[in-house]
């Protein structure tokens, strides 16, 4: 049997591959910039917002991407996921895909009750300075995207005018 000292990382072995044991006491200039995208999102939905602190924002901003991460399926999830900041995308991904869409109204709604003593109308507001911030960080295509992988109402949300094709 093999004992382990608490001081020499364990590097765990598959197919014959060794794979370096994480080193949680040492940042690379890797995840650093990976926060600063975090920061950078934060940021600027304090702007979008008007947000009175970056605390605030960021509470904001983890319930709206957490609400969207269930709502969002398949590639799509995926290439959102891929595009936005580590931190962003953990919190997308970690969601169990809800059971039915939602309506833009019904999402609204589901936030307002994440958020202590929302509204509907803050809500609404909370979820227009996350959201509308997303085509500048992951692209108009990918939005477009999701937009159509959503139920009517959300363009609105994106920032977007919500157009209905002619009949």
């Amino acid at each position: 049997m093999t004992t382990l000292t608490p001081h020499k990382p364990v590097t765990p072995r598959t197919e014959g591959v060794v794979i370096p044991a994480p080193n949680r006491d040492r940042r690379t200039r890797r995840d650093e910039g990976r926060d600063d995208g975090w920061r950078e999102l934060v940021d600027a939905v304090r702007e979008t917002g008007q947000y009175p602190t970056r605390a605030e924002a960021e509470s904001v901003t983890r319930i709206v991407l957490s609400a969207l991460g269930g709502h969002v399926v398949g590639e799509e999830r995926v290439d959102l996921a891929r595009a936005l900041p580590e931190e962003a995308a953990r919190v997308i991904a970690s969601q169990i895909p809800a059971t039915r869409p939602l309506t833009a109204a019904e999402f609204v709604d589901s936030v307002a009750t994440r958020i202590e003593g929302a509204t509907p109308a803050t809500a609404r507001w909370d979820v227009s300075s996350v959201l509308s911030v997303l085509p500048r960080l992951v692209g108009d295509a990918l939005v477009t995207r999701l937009l159509d992988q959503l139920p009517p109402g959300y363009a609105l949300l994106f920032g977007r005018a919500e157009l209905s094709p002619a009949e």
